[in-house]
């Protein structure tokens, strides 16, 4: 069985996006280098350095499926029905778009966290799973089901925005040391998440 990572990227000061949910300049880090990480959505490219592409192929690689909020889901339109980590997507929603099945047909909706933990298993096999959502992290996190928290931290502070984290219900987590990777634009940092 694969493991269950989180992954965002993330201002120095904690957030993934401003208030308006615009990310603004965190992703320049996707278009900083040389080297191009090839992914199945054409919409879409990767433009890292040598570093973040190590970092970008340990998070894509073994990918078999991500899980993401109905927020994020909208806002990346559905990715085309093609999410750049080139697996099939799991949506956390309470209301499942009228034209899923013609308009998404690889994508799933489901009704709660731990349900769409469950069906990204039956879909990635073997495979890891992505939890690609500050919100279902969250939840992913006090229901115990994460593996390995992942961060692409970026050298810009919001002041204000979507955070990351917030409070855990089920009181603090602690984490292992981190294993990092220095990247142009990105240091990107993965903590096995301590049971």
């Amino acid at each position: 069985m694969g493991k269950v990572f989180t992954h965002m990227t993330m201002s120095l000061d904690g957030f993934i996006a401003d208030p308006n949910g615009q990310v603004g300049e965190l992703f320049e880090w996707y278009e900083a280098g040389e080297v191009t990480v090839p992914n199945p959505n054409e919409t879409v490219s990767f433009q890292v350095d040598d570093a973040s592409a190590q970092a970008l192929r340990e998070l894509t690689g073994n990918c078999g499926a991500l899980v993401a909020g109905r927020r994020l889901f909208d806002i990346a339109r559905g990715w085309g029905d093609k999410h750049p980590a080139g697996a099939p997507v799991v949506v956390v929603t309470h209301r499942k778009p009228e034209d899923a099945a013609t308009k998404w047909p690889t994508t799933t909706f489901v009704d709660g966290v731990e349900a769409a933990i469950t069906q990204a298993r039956q879909i990635a096999g073997d495979q890891d799973i992505t939890i690609a959502s500050a919100t279902i992290t969250q939840q992913a996190l006090d229901l115990g089901l994460v593996d390995e928290v992942c961060v692409s931290l970026v050298p810009v502070l919001f002041g204000e925005g979507i955070p990351y984290f917030t409070k855990l219900d089920r009181g603090h987590q602690l984490l292992h040391d981190p294993i990092v990777i220095q990247g142009r634009r990105a240091l990107h940092l993965r903590y096995p998440v301590r049971r």
